[in-house]
């Protein structure tokens, strides 16, 4: 079994307790997290060989992060140790009617400011299976969307399958650099996984009669954009998760996959949501584990919108459920009966 490398920030997750607004909370629940950290995360826990590659200040809070990572089963080796300061978020959840809400304070973050030659791509990805990244790294800065290029390209030329999450993040870019900086390293990628807004935000590709605020959604018109996106870029797939947002409390959970020639869509769950954060991470790290596991593209499609829909249930960034735990609730055992 080869290495499964991801690479980008890992952050101090600073939230209220329980559902307390910023403004009237005296305390702070501490936890770490990141897009590709939390992919890491549950690839170890499903019995991959999983690397984080990342740069992380050489002091304690630094520490605090790499030992959470080493906690779950995930290879540290490749992080670089080296800047200032470790990012933080401050999350708020919702409930009922009021959103969650997020507020970043990340600037200047040891890997913000990371140089691209502080990884050496070609020694990171020596018996390297899978590469993914999510489109929030190159949007750190300038030199982190030349390392993430530099990455995609030493990827493809190890013969590694390199996957992207979109991730589009308005408080990080624009859509324009979005697009222009995105569309230059999506040229190297196999697959691509978005939501239902990132094709849209990212590289402006819509999806017909679909309208994400009131939670109508249009399969056929996401067929549209997974086409057009494989047709771009020359994509082998492409996985669109649908959130149907009822309330911040319950949402509907599904989900689609195109290899370019088959059209796969996952059933549907109602979630009552407890963490919603790293939803798309679980998605993705489900369908890479599917993908590579021998599973069926319906299987993987399935393992990956069940792994997810249980992370919803999960507080914290990170995905800790069980092989098993993901293979009931896909197979069709949605109880939630107590396992004695």
């Amino acid at each position: 079994m080869g290495k499964f490398i991801t690479f980008g920030e890992i952050m101090l997750r600073l939230a209220p307790v329980g559902y307390d607004r910023f403004i009237q909370s005296k305390e702070f629940g501490a936890v770490y997290g990141g897009g590709e950290a939390n992919v890491a995360v549950s690839l170890a826990n499903y019995g991959k060989d999983a690397y984080f590659v990342t740069k992380l200040p050489n002091h304690e809070i630094g520490q605090s992060a790499v030992n959470e990572l080493r906690r779950y089963g995930v290879n540290t080796d490749m992080i670089v140790r080296a800047g200032e300061r470790v990012g933080i978020y401050f999350c708020e959840k919702g409930s009922s009617q009021r959103p969650s809400k997020v507020i970043y304070d990340r600037a200047h973050s040891a890997i913000a400011e990371a140089k691209r030659e502080d990884f050496n791509w070609k020694e990171i990805f020596q018996d390297a299976e899978w590469f993914h990244f999510t489109g929030i790294t190159p949007a750190l800065s300038d030199e982190c969307a030349a390392i993430t290029l530099d990455a995609v390209k030493a990827a493809k030329e190890a013969g590694v399958t390199v996957s992207v999450d979109l991730n589009f993040r308005k408080k990080l870019w624009s859509s324009e650099k979005a697009g222009k900086v995105m569309g230059e390293i999506v040229k190297y990628c196999d697959v691509v996984i978005a939501n239902e807004e990132d094709a849209e935000k990212v590289f402006g590709i819509s999806a017909e009669n679909t309208d994400v605020t009131g939670g109508t959604l249009n399969d056929e018109g996401y067929k549209s954009v997974a086409t057009k996106l494989t047709e771009r870029f020359g994509l082998k797939y492409v996985a669109i998760t649908l959130r149907e947002s009822f309330s911040a409390s319950d949402n509907g959970w599904s989900a689609m996959l195109y290899d370019g020639t088959e059209f796969y869509s996952s059933k549907k769950y109602k979630m009552h949501i407890v963490d919603r954060v790293g939803g798309g991470d679980s998605f993705g790290a489900g369908l890479i584990y599917g993908l590579t596991s021998g599973l069926s593209h319906q299987d993987s499609l399935e393992y990956a919108v069940a792994a997810s829909c249980l992370k919803h249930t999960v507080e914290g960034d990170f995905n800790l459920v069980a092989k098993g735990e993901v293979e009931t609730l896909m197979n069709g055992d949605a109880s939630g009966r107590v396992q004695r």
